[in-house]
């Protein structure tokens, strides 16, 4: 099978590197490596210069969405396509197992794997640190268990290729930026062509780094806004929209009674009353995080 992983990435450049050299120890080397950067600046030259791993940049618009699309027009004649954030750090036979997988499970047209830590909930966590946790996992046996899931996990996406093609299938760039459950859409379209699982064989940690990311204001915007898109578009229904907004309305709320350092809790709750001020006015829009 020809695997292609594909990275979009923005503010990063440090975390960057040391991602792509971890995925250069790859035991199943990529058939190819995309990154597509919201600047040049992203990417450290120089560096990615120094390894083995063929590397190919790719130019889009900014934005998660974007990007992605950006490189998945590049896939050429891959078979699967691997979607990294370029804060996670797969376990060294990530590709092996999911070429493993797809080649035993022809039903399936989505994978995600399993997180053994995600720094998102917290203040992130150290390369060093995730490094460490994917040597513990290494010495300690797993089971491979399979089950269903609703859609991906964004950090860690695998998709077969044909599933893609069979209705040019892209991400969603009316959901700008950061955007948001882009994962969950662009999952939710593909569930037609095949099944949509978790695999307990691949593994690997999510540094969950704050550099990068959307503004308090504009993500709690679109806390409120994408949900609401996405089932009037019909990907989801009304019960996973308004369960989705009501609880990060409800942890802002909370959280904004005492500040949680790296999370803007504040921010978040004034984009949340902005969005729902939107709602009344019959204007909300997840485009509008941009005047934001």
């Amino acid at each position: 099978m020809k695997i292609i992983v594909g990275i979009a990435t923005a503010g990063r450049r440090e975390v960057l590197s040391e991602t792509l050299l971890h995925l250069s120890r790859q035991d199943r080397q990529a058939d190819a490596i995309l990154v597509c950067p919201s600047s040049p600046q992203d990417v450290d030259l120089d560096f990615v210069s120094t390894l083995a791993s063929e590397i190919t940049l790719v130019t889009g618009s900014k934005g998660s969405c974007a990007q992605r699309n950006a490189i998945l027009d590049h896939t050429g004649t891959a078979d699967i396509i691997v979607f990294f954030d370029d804060d996670f750090l797969p376990q060294c036979d990530f590709l092996a197992e999911v070429e493993t997988l797809f080649e035993k499970r022809a039903d399936i047209a989505v994978a995600t794997g399993l997180v053994l830590a995600d720094g998102i909930h917290g203040p992130g966590i150290p390369v060093k640190e995730g490094l460490e946790i994917l040597a513990r996992d290494r010495a300690t046996g797993r089971q491979a268990t399979l089950e269903p899931v609703y859609n991906a996990y964004g950090c860690n996406m695998v998709f077969r290729v044909s599933a893609i093609e069979a209705d040019a299938t892209r991400f969603d760039e009316n959901l700008p930026l950061y955007g948001w459950q882009e994962d969950v859409d662009f999952c939710r379209r593909l569930a037609r062509h095949g099944r949509i699982v978790r695999s307990a064989t691949l593994r690997g940690v999510h540094l969950g780094n704050k550099r990068g990311r959307t503004s308090g204001l504009r993500f709690g915007y679109s806390q409120v806004a994408n949900p609401l898109y996405l089932f009037r578009k019909g990907t989801v229904g009304l019960g996973w929209a308004l369960k989705l907004l009501s609880s990060n309305i409800a942890a802002n709320i909370v959280g904004s009674l005492k500040s949680q350092g790296l999370v803007d809790r504040r921010g978040r709750l004034k984009g949340n009353l902005i969005a729902l001020v939107d709602l009344l006015r019959g204007r909300i829009d997840p485009l509008r995080t941009l005047e934001l």
